[in-house]
């Protein structure tokens, strides 16, 4: 189980990252496992707790921090993220390749652990392009959105500097989903 090598996928709110993610694990739902990570923000419409994210209070998260119990957490517009160990855990159980969706903050605090997992970016095409996706949402207030497009232009500069071992360019999905697809082909699939 030691040599399945989890799988972080990074990328700005709106890149398309759940998308790809989502058509990843039902090309492959015996390979991937997706790790659920916790938040402290309220539930969207239709979220489920455990399934989306197990939601928790901030005292609980910050006891489970101290604790030892994260590989990474990160505070993003007043709410905080992060992945336990114990999600990480579960995925491998099963014999599957763990999959982490989190930011550059999560990212550097994984590269100073154990788990050494394969880096991919997402990248969107332009940051006017990623506004355009985010105000499409409807979920973002003008403060978050503006909030969201500064964190995004920090995150396209380190997706950029040779932090990963894979960047996608998402400009239209097909072809976004060719270019992930094919790096997993030669350095996850390719070994077996």
């Amino acid at each position: 189980m030691s040599k399945l090598r989890p799988l972080v996928l990074c990328g700005p709110s709106g890149s398309g990252k759940s998308t790809l993610l989502k058509k990843m694990m039902e090309d492959f739902p015996d390979k991937f496992g997706f790790s659920i990570s916790h938040t402290t923000r309220k539930p969207r419409p239709g979220e489920v707790d455990g399934q989306h994210y197990h939601f928790t209070t901030v005292e609980d998260m910050q006891k489970a921090i101290l604790d030892g119990q994260f590989i990474e957490h990160a505070t993003f517009c007043g709410n905080m993220y992060g992945t336990s160990k114990a999600a990480v855990n579960f995925v491998r159980e099963q014999g599957k390749i763990c999959v982490l969706d989190i930011d550059v903050q999560g990212v550097k605090q994984v590269k100073n652990t154990d788990l050494d997992p394969l880096y991919v970016f997402i990248k969107p095409p332009s940051l006017d392009e990623l506004k355009k996706r985010l105000t499409a949402r409807k979920t973002e207030t003008e403060e978050s959105l503006l909030h969201r497009l500064k964190v995004a232009s920090e995150e396209l500069d380190y997706g950029t500097e040779d932090n990963f071992d894979c960047i996608v360019i998402n400009d239209n999905l097909e072809h976004a989903y060719v270019q992930l697809k094919t790096f997993l082909e030669s350095q996850v699939f390719g070994d077996k």
